[in-house]
């Protein structure tokens, strides 16, 4: 009875117990630009995760115009708490602005690299970059991605914009940002990859 009594308390001081988390950190295409968060790819993957039993916490860690400087300044604090997953999302904006190849590989790197030595596991996703800056920087910007899933066997999303970009009816009139159709597109596209990481980590417990 004393420990029944004991959890009650505790439960009450605090609240119900937290579930295990998933942080998006990205950009505007993770943090529901034009549309809401409510509407934002990490949502709908939610609604997946429910459907499919995994009793996880989705936390949107996107921030409007961040770049992949921006998000390692930021990562400390997304990953508070009971962080189980981390879904990198970031780098657009950084090919927008002509960032440094080196540059963004090397703060994606750290990223991977700090979220790992927490015992967090990584999906990734790819991003390209129009040829505004030539082919090289392009190309650069493509493999920067791919090196570094070899690098860290990580789960390796290859184009988080596939079947989106070029579809007009998935983006908003800005024709860069996901509408509504292209965030569930996106969270298609991600999930088979974010499954495969949940299905292993539940094989280990």
């Amino acid at each position: 009875m004393f420990l029944l009594g004991l959890l009650v308390a505790l439960v009450s001081a605090t609240g119900a117990p937290s579930h295990p988390r998933i942080v998006a950190l990205g950009d505007s295409l993770t943090s529901g630009y034009g549309i809401g968060r409510e509407a934002a790819f990490p949502a709908v993957l939610q609604q997946k995760l429910a459907a499919a039993g995994f009793d996880y916490e989705i936390v949107n860690a996107g921030v409007s115009g961040d770049t992949s400087t921006g998000a390692l300044r930021r990562l400390s604090r997304a990953l508070d708490g009971d962080v189980r997953v981390l879904i990198v999302s970031i780098g657009a904006n950084d090919g927008l602005r002509g960032v440094p190849v080196a540059t963004m590989k090397s703060n994606i790197d750290r990223i991977i690299s700090t979220a790992h030595e927490r015992g967090i596991s990584v999906v990734l996703c790819g991003m390209e970059t129009p040829p505004m800056r030539g082919m090289d920087y392009s190309v650069a910007f493509h493999n920067a991605f791919t090196n570094l899933a070899a690098k860290y066997r990580v789960m390796f999303v290859p184009f988080l914009l596939k079947d989106v970009i070029l579809d007009a009816n998935m983006l908003q009139p800005d024709h860069v940002h996901p509408n509504a159709a292209g965030a569930r597109r996106i969270a298609d596209n991600v999930w088979p990859y974010l499954e495969g990481v949940l299905r292993a980590l539940a094989s280990q417990s």
